[in-house]
């Protein structure tokens, strides 16, 4: 019976069951006006009934600007808080507990901006295409990013309005904060660039905006980006500085991610070949390393596939908490079944099939589960 891995943990007063936590993956089932669909509330209900111990929803947009899909939900106006609340309600009515992951793409929203038939999208700063990335973006005004903060925090209240546990800004990836944090993509010679304080200054600023609409005791967390998946980029010893940081400035919590992808799946947070040795949980090291500089807990992503590798994580107190995506698309009940005791490896394979029909604009799903539905037509 793994032991530490369903053991009890508190993130700002906010009572957890158990260490795994459903790190945020878009789904793309949202109604077109973002608000929540029938299919979310399904979802979300065996999630909470699978037992994870924390769960944080897909990608939130905070404003129409940073929409990334047609798909995704939204908390950019007051309008959508009914529909969130009644998907905190599902979770809740499992007795699980529930986080919104707050969004916005940046540079990343260009396809939105073509499809709609708008101008380019904006980003730290105005750079070309690149080879895995064709789109041109402009550089925000300096009225665009006060407004971006302001979205942040009023999207964190209208959050716990409707009755989640807590917040995770979105700092990672291919996306806003990352954009900004990256020497890669920030070029700027004002205050939002250059320094790694001044890089930084927008998730602090977001922090500062979200604190002063949710309160003191409201879990606020950041999924953040430690080093990009390329050379030139965000280097290691300055994410791992950021996180400082960010734990210093009132964050509660950080899952430990990438920042900026790279031209393949292993430049991204998207590895395959788990399965292989040294393959599984390859971020482990980065949140080690930011365990050992915060204070507050830190939870450790990246193709986690047994509970195995989960409790040596934990137990070795390289993290606090195990998050978990592409497992939980395959099985929302991952978390009841090794906590029963049977404790075979994840179905999961990293293929990324899930993550290409999310590319295609299709809703997410396991390959192995459109095989079944394939075989009983």
């Amino acid at each position: 019976m793994v032991s530490v891995l369903f053991s009890p943990i508190s993130i700002k007063g906010l009572p957890l069951a158990n260490r795994l936590m459903r790190s945020a993956t878009f789904e793309q089932i949202a109604a077109k006006d973002g608000d929540v669909s029938p299919k979310e509330l399904d979802l979300y209900r065996d999630l909470a009934a699978g037992g994870v111990g924390l769960i944080i929803t897909g990608i939130i947009n905070v404003c129409e600007q940073g929409r990334i899909s047609p798909r995704q939900n939204s908390l950019s106006t007051d309008g959508h808080i009914p529909g969130m609340a009644r998907l905190a309600s599902e979770v809740h009515g499992q007795g699980g507990k529930v986080a919104v992951q707050l969004f916005h793409a940046g540079r990343e929203s260009a396809r939105m901006h073509a499809w709609r038939g708008g101008g380019p999208a904006a980003g730290p700063s105005a750079l070309p295409g690149e080879a895995h990335f064709p789109y041109e973006n402009r550089a925000m005004t300096q009225e665009e990013i006060l407004q971006v903060v302001d979205d942040f925090g009023k999207a964190a209240g209208r959050a716990k309005e409707a009755g989640y546990d807590g917040v995770q800004v979105h700092g990672a990836h291919a996306y806003l904060l990352g954009q900004f944090l990256s020497p890669h993509t920030n070029h700027r010679q004002d205050e939002w660039g250059g320094s790694l304080s001044n890089r930084l200054r927008l998730h602090l600023e977001i922090l500062a905006a979200i604190r002063a609409q949710v309160g003191p005791d409201y879990p606020v967390m950041f999924k953040l980006g430690v080093a990009d998946g390329f050379e030139g980029g965000l280097p290691l010893e300055e994410g791992l500085k950021a996180a400082e940081l960010l734990a210093q400035a009132g964050c509660d919590c950080l899952e430990i991610s990438q920042g900026l992808r790279g031209d393949n799946y292993e430049q991204s947070e998207f590895h395959t070949k788990v399965d292989r040795p040294g393959g599984e949980a390859y971020f482990r090291s980065w949140a080690a390393k930011v365990k050992q500089r915060v204070d507050i807990p830190v939870a450790a992503v990246g193709g986690v596939r047994t509970p195995e590798i989960a409790e040596e994580i934990l137990a070795r107190g390289e993290a606090d908490l195990v998050a978990l995506s592409r497992p939980l698309i395959s099985e929302p009940s991952l978390p009841a079944r090794w906590q029963k005791g049977d404790t075979a490896r994840t179905r999961c394979i990293s293929c990324n099939k899930c993550f290409e029909l999310v590319l295609q604009g299709r809703h997410i799903s396991c390959i192995f589960d459109r095989q079944e539905s394939a075989n009983k037509v």
